[in-house]
């Protein structure tokens, strides 16, 4: 829990959940976080088995990553729904 918890370290399983991209891609979808963040997560998330380097030089969610991103769809649904009623309140 403490590596889902580090700063874009979710964003990245996120935004990774669409299929493998190539980290100038990634770091575009990540608000242009810095790339040290950037590799530096990308390296625990491998460590921990979740992101994988393809042959091509892409990142990709390993199926266990992949089981993590649709844990997170409830959570991406809820956060929609809250920011609608939050919209219609002003």
């Amino acid at each position: 829990m403490d590596l889902l918890g580090r700063r874009w370290a979710m964003r990245v399983v996120w935004e990774l959940k669409g299929g493998p991209l190539r980290a100038i891609e990634l770091q575009a979808r990540c608000d242009q976080m810095s790339l040290s963040v950037l590799y530096q997560r990308l390296r625990e998330l491998a460590d921990a088995g979740l992101v994988d380097q393809t042959g091509d030089g892409d990142y990709a969610l390993t199926r266990y990553g992949q089981t993590l991103a649709e844990a997170l769809e409830p959570v991406d649904a809820w956060a929609r729904r809250w920011a609608r009623t939050k919209a219609a309140r002003r």
